[in-house]
């Protein structure tokens, strides 16, 4: 159908492959023990918008710039990085500030951002990773039929359906956090432990982009 073979396994991989843990994994448990569940979701739904950027953008050929131009890749690995950088940088200045409440036991706002703020941040954090362009050039292709009539058109079905089931696993992720973080709330200390932890991750995760290889 529409030139696609092997989609139960396409399903499959595209699951395990989301599983994995990575940037965008990182954000959401950041946010959603931060901030609450919804603060989760946006973030994820802000990481699955990237995710279409990267779909149509291979799908119509954008992101094969960046697989044949090593300065495009830079340019677009640096951006990526800095980003990463800054996000992690400011993970690690943010406190944990008790808020108190005369009736109940103190509670914290985490690195607070507004809900537009995190979506920005959960969309360029994709976006800006070249290696998710790459990604998409390498994977989704053996899944379409060489002689599939209309192959952009079967490149962003399955793209789709990854990130359909991307947004699953996400939420999913985001609710088992904040839920976790819920059970423990008005720990400051633990919550300054959570950040610098994510703020860790996210720079080396930054410094890693930096020495990332075209191929």
């Amino acid at each position: 159908m529409f030139g696609i073979h092997d989609l139960p396994l396409f399903i499959l991989s595209g699951l395990l492959l989301n599983i994995t843990p990575g940037p965008d994994s990182l954000y959401i448990i950041g946010r959603s023990a931060s901030q609450g569940w919804r603060a989760g979701a946006t973030a994820a739904f802000g990481i699955g918008t990237g995710t279409l950027v990267h779909v149509f953008a291979a799908a119509f050929g954008l992101s094969a710039i960046l697989a044949t131009s090593a300065a495009a890749f830079t340019v677009v690995k640096m951006l990526g990085a800095a980003y990463l950088l800054y996000v992690g940088i400011s993970l690690l200045r943010s406190r944990a500030k008790p808020a108190a409440d005369s009736a109940n036991a103190p509670t914290q706002a985490i690195a607070p951002a507004s809900l537009q703020q995190i979506f920005s941040q959960g969309f360029l954090t994709n976006v800006l990773n070249p290696k998710v362009a790459l990604f998409f050039l390498a994977f989704v292709p053996q899944f379409i039929d060489p002689a599939a009539a209309n192959k952009p058109l079967a490149f962003v079905l399955l793209g789709a359906i990854f990130d359909f089931n991307g947004m699953l696993w996400c939420n999913f992720l985001a609710w088992t956090a904040a839920t976790a973080s819920a059970r423990l709330k008005g720990n400051a200390k633990l919550g300054n432990i959570l950040n610098r932890a994510c703020g860790c991750l996210f720079v080396g995760l930054g410094i890693k982009l930096v020495f990332a290889k075209q191929n």
